[in-house]
This record gives structure tokens, sequence and C-alpha cells, in this order.
């Protein structure tokens, strides 16, 4: 690896990097030296991220078990469970010099394991007190709420079944165009429960497949003692989330994916943890510091959570082996790494506007520290699964945050287009249909930079919660409870929402990134929002699902959307414009409320005019010959008005407009998008 990075590309993409670079290369240097660290004390970054090899309670090669622990703080580390009758100090633990703690357990005499599978097991830390409390161990694997209904916390369980899922099917090979699928197993089923990973398998699973995803992205995994924090304060790392099944089950979910050729990313939660003591990371060694920075720096005052202090040693191998323990023993694909802006800026971007200034981006305000780390995450994952998916959730527009860390970046392959949705509520909040500004939507859904990829998105998870609005449900409101049955004529609002609807996400998918992304039951626009249950809602599950049985019956329009969102997919898996260049967007027309571009060697044409259409509009285009059309937002399988015939031909005449060489004419009614193919473009390979 080069001493300095190679910067070319990175200042040729965007030259405004130049009064920075020794900036970027001192991060570079640092990151340098922390891989060089790696690979002299540990043999490299591929056997220091196995450490849930070394760390928790491990098989030995005599047959035995050894369990070790770091926990620099702590004065007697005890190992506790039902294998000793929870005698909290017959089993007494040994400190090395840097703070962990190990002890050997021998088999028992008929050749069995002293802990065997699905015992209970607990930490007893000693403080300087000489108190013993109960703590769970951080590398555990399985952790689960106890049957004593009066008792919340969390029990650590140790997970060595002797015959664990064995997988059927390899890894897909990653996607050229990524299609994104985000759910929430809890919440994927219709009834009023916690659904199931299985169900999820069975159930979800093959409907993703048929909308035409080829990408899952789970939330809500790691285990979470509150239910309702949507899996962002993760008490237990190593353990994937009991409420929905084992972890051979989640195993099988990862499995049926991989059989319908969909990869499957983990929403990877290492920004912070939660402030759990009994079953958490937090005060584990009886310190403030174990795991964390001490002081305000380890605390998140608006998450109220922990902070991870990526300086030590353990801290790094802690992290990085989880992301290796999800990798090998689960299968996933890769991640999605959540807040990653509160991680790399001391501020943790509260109250930041980030309106591109380059200072904020290089100057006292990073943490390089965490910064480093996503480095040697991003480093030891491609290093590792040439084939691997990293996305950052990240507002401020870190430049380089998605190149390669030899170009100067930090690595990761896409970042989430976080002003798309933003844009799109508050158009839909202030601005009547009328005052729409199409430069200002184009703008949001163009700006982004040059060579690093964005997922672009209508709506994510952010924007299902309660207080806030789908989409959906701030174009139709109330009326979509009284006003989707087929058997009623169209409202106004509820023909103007279907058809914006549809319009909103295909413009965001055709023009706002090189990956798509869609939350479970925003494809067919679920009517209501997702609220977990709790003291607020009197524990109530009735809004902590998704409602198939709306898009299942034939007598109700919400059929309409999702197999508008269903061709839309299936569309780009045709075409596969998501790879290809950004577009050439030809025509943005203010008055007329009409937007062309061409993307994909595809032709997309959108009046978002609430009244007028216009029977012979001339768009511009680059190329001779002839045009079909291949997706109209208002054909009648789609609850249009079937204005535009899908067997229409365009034949481009050799007429320049809007610095295009050729143009056609069409007819665009209003409220409708058209995609035109050549008629004969050959599809890529995929």
């Amino acid at each position: 690896m080069s001493v300095v990075p190679e910067l070319s590309k990175f200042l040729h993409d965007d030259p405004y990097i130049q009064p920075y670079v020794q900036e970027i290369e001192r991060r570079y240097k640092c990151f340098k030296s922390i891989k060089t660290d790696i690979q002299n004390h540990e043999g490299g970054l591929e056997p220091f991220s196995r450490g849930y090899e070394k760390f928790g309670i491990n098989r030995t090669a005599s047959g035995g078990q050894v369990y070790r622990e770091w926990a620099p703080g702590a004065h007697g580390v005890f190992l506790i469970g039902d294998f000793n009758g929870w005698n909290r100090t017959s089993h007494p633990c040994k400190r090395n010099e840097y703070g962990v703690w190990e002890l050997e357990i021998p088999c028992l005499d008929n050749g069995s394991l002293s802990i065997p599978h699905g015992s209970k097991v607990k930490v007893g830390i000693q403080l300087q007190s000489g108190e013993i409390v109960d703590r769970i161990s951080p590398w555990i694997r399985y952790a689960a709420p106890p049957q004593d209904e009066t008792n919340t916390v969390y029990e650590g369980i140790n997970w060595d079944p002797p015959n664990p899922y064995q997988f059927k099917h390899t890894r897909p090979k990653r996607p050229k165009s990524l299609r994104v699928y985000e759910a929430h197993v809890g919440i994927a089923s219709n009834e009023p429960k916690v659904a199931s990973y299985q169900h999820f398998a069975e159930v979800v699973i093959p409907k993703v497949h048929g909308l035409g995803y080829n990408c899952i992205q789970l939330m809500a995994v790691m285990e979470h003692a509150y239910y309702a924090c949507f899996g962002y304060q993760v008490t237990s790392f190593f353990a994937a989330s009991s409420r929905y099944g084992t972890p051979d089950e989640l195993r099988l979910l990862i499995d049926t994916a991989h059989s319908y050729g969909i990869v499957v990313l983990l929403d990877i939660v290492h920004s912070h943890a939660a402030k759990n003591v009994m079953d958490g990371l937090n005060q584990f060694d009886g310190t403030e510091g174990c795991y964390f920075h001490s002081g305000g720096r380890g605390t998140h005052s608006l998450w109220d959570s922990r902070l991870f202090d990526y300086t030590q040693w353990e801290v790094l191998r802690f992290l990085l082996s989880n992301l290796r323990w999800y990798m090998d023993f689960y299968q996933f694909d890769g991640f999605r790494f959540d807040g990653v802006t509160s991680m790399i800026y001391h501020d943790h971007g509260l109250g930041h506007g980030f309106g591109g200034d380059y200072p904020d981006y290089f100057g006292l305000g990073v943490d390089t520290q965490s910064l480093i780390y996503l480095m040697l995450a991003n480093e030891m994952l491609h290093s590792i699964y040439p084939d691997v998916i990293t996305v950052a959730e990240e507002v401020s527009g870190l430049p380089g945050l998605c190149r390669p860390i030899a170009e100067g970046g930090t690595g990761f392959d896409y970042r989430l287009g976080m002003a798309i949705p933003d844009m799109w509520i508050k158009v839909l909040k202030s601005l009547k249909d009328e005052d729409w500004v199409m430069g200002d939507i184009v703008w949001t859904l163009i700006n982004r930079r040059h060579n690093e990829k964005t997922i672009a998105y209508a709506e994510s998870h952010d924007q299902a919660l309660v207080g806030d609005k789908t989409i959906a449900f701030w174009l139709m409101d109330k009326e979509m409870y009284t006003n989707m049955s087929d058997m009623t004529p169209f409202t106004p609002i509820i023909d103007r929402g279907i058809a914006l609807h549809k319009m909103i996400r295909l413009i965001t998918m055709g023009l706002g990134g090189e990956a798509y992304l869609n939350f479970i039951g925003n494809e067919f626009g679920h009517p209501e929002w997702l609220d977990f249950p709790r003291a607020g809602n009197n524990i109530s599950y009735h809004y902590a699902r998704r409602q198939w049985h709306l898009v299942d019956d034939e007598l109700l329009r919400y059929k309409y959307l999702y197999r508008f969102d269903m061709a839309m997919q299936h569309l780009e898996a045709k075409y596969g414009w998501l790879s290809t260049e950004q577009a050439y967007v030809s025509n943005k027309h203010e008055d007329d409320k009409i937007i062309a571009f061409e993307r994909g060697n595809l032709l997309w044409i959108f009046n978002f005019h609430p009244t007028k259409s216009f029977p012979d509009y001339r768009v511009g285009v680059n190329r001779a010959g002839k045009f079909n059309l291949v997706l109209s937002t208002d054909a009648e399988e789609f609850g249009g008005h079937r204005r535009v015939d899908p067997d229409c031909r365009y034949y481009v005449e050799s007429r320049p407009w809007h610095n295009r060489a050729f143009s056609l004419l069409v007819y665009i009614p209003c409220r409708c998008a058209l995609v035109l193919a050549p008629d004969d473009l050959q599809p890529p390979t995929t």
C-alpha cells in the first residue's frame, strides 16, 4: 500500500479538495499506521477480525470450553450460570496484562460440555468495592427475555447447537444495479404481533422476488431489549434478535433469499449503543470507559446512548469481529452503516446544516478516530469478501465517502441520498401542485458527487414512523380509509394521489442515483404510519405491522401502486439504467411542468401539470430511429386512465431540440410519465 493515496481521480472529479490534500493524506497515514500495527501485532485484519473465535465461550481443541473477556477495569470476573447452579464465585477467571480474563472449563466426566447449548450464563464483575454485579457477555450469541415477566432484563444464552442450520445456497454475485427492499422482520405480518424470521422467509421473500428487488436490507436484527427503538439501541451486538426466532431461523431466512438470487444487507449499528447496564455494554467492567469514551464525549445527548471509543484496540477488535460474525455465521452480503454522520463529526451533526462548506469536511470538527474505524471496516470487508456491499447513512455529503481508500476515500460502495425524501415531503407539505419548481426537483435528484454512488429513495422507514407521514398519506390522507375501493368512482384526491405516487417514485428511481430503495409496504402506498407497542399506545401492535391484505384485495386500489412498483423494478432489471452514468436532462419547463431526460438509452418524460395535457410535445433525443412505449404511469393496470396508446410508435425526426441532435413528438397527458425505449435497443446483460 502506498505511503500516500493516489488522489488524481479524486482531484479530477472534485477540484475543490485541492486545499485539503494534506489533511486527506494525514487521515490516510493514520489509517495505514493502525493497519500496520494490526499486521505486526495480530497478523493482519483477517485474523484480528475473528475475535469471536477467541472471546466469549468457545470450544477448545481438547473438547472442553474456554471463556475469555476483555474487562480492564474489573477487579475480578466470574462465570455464572445454569452449569454451576448460579454459584457466583466458583468459576473465577484469571487476568492477563491486557485486561483480558480467561477461564478453562473442562468437559464433564461423561465427555459432554460443561456449559451445554441453550444454558443460561452471566458474567459476574467484581467492582473496586468488592461487590459482584451481573452482566451479559458482550460476545454472547443469543440473548432473550426471561420467562419471569416481572423481570425485563435480558438473559445471555450459550448458543452452540450440535447440528446448526446448514446453508444450501451460495451467495449471489453482487448486482450491477442495486434495487433495495428495506424491511423489518417484526412488522412484516398482517397480524398485530411480532412476526418471525420463518414467516419472513416463507411469505415476504417471495413477494420481494416477485416485485423484482434484488436486495433486502434488514433492520432491527441486532438484539435490542426495547422493541420500539427500531433496533437502534443495541444491547447485544453478536446476538440476532430472539423476538423473531433463533439464529438458525435467521440463517434460513438469508439462505432463502439467496435461493432467489437476492442479496441481504444488515443495518449495522456501530455508531452508538444502548445505555443498558444489566443487559448491554454500558459499564460492563464496572467503569464508564469500557468500550466507550468516558465523560461527555461518551454520550449522545439526543439519542441518550453511549458512544464507542474507536482509539481502543479491543473496541476495534470487537466491532470488526462483529462485521465478520454476520458475514461468516449468518452469510449476510453486506451492511448499511447507521449513523455515519454522528460518527465522523464531534458534534454528531446536531444542529449543523452542512451546506457544502469544505472546511466542515476537513477541519477540526471531524473525529479522525471514527473515520479511521470506518476505513478499517471497509478495508477488511472488501479485502476478504470481494462482492460485499457497504452503504453509509450519511447526511453531510462528506467528499470521498464512497471512493476507494487508495484514492483518498473512506471505502463505502454507496451513500444514501437523504436529501431526496426530505425534498419530496417539503414539496408535498408546502407547495400547491401548480407551484412545484421543476428545476428544484431535478437539482435535488441529480445533486450528488461524481463517481460516488448514491442510493435514491422517495421515502424510507423514517417517513413511515408515527409523527411523520408516508408519501401516500401526504397525498391522500383520510380518504385512504374511505375512497380506495374500485367499486366507487375516483375522487379528485385519490386520482391525484395515485398518479403522483407513481410519478414521484419513477422519477426518483430514474434520475436520483445509482441504486434505489423502498421501505416495506410503501410500494403499495401503505395507508398508516408505523408505531411500535409502547406505554403511549397501550402496548398496541395495531400499527406495528404491514397490511398485506389491502394489496391482495382485488376490490381495492392499492393493487395498482403495487403493480406499478413491480413494473418499475422489472423494467430496471431489463434495461439496467441504475448502473449507467447520470442522466442528461434536456428539459425542465416551469410553465408546462415538464421534465425530460435520457438515461440508460431510455427516454423519460414527466408531466407534473395538474390540468394541462400536451398532444404534440416535442422532446429532444440523441439518437435516430423509432421508440416504443415501455412504461406509462397512466396505464389502466396501474390505476391510470389509459390516455396513451400502449402500442404507439414514436418516430425520431432530424430536428435538433434542447441541445439534442434529434427530437420526436409525444402525447403527454397531465400527471403522467412515459418511458420510451429505442426500437432496436438490446437490453444489457446482467
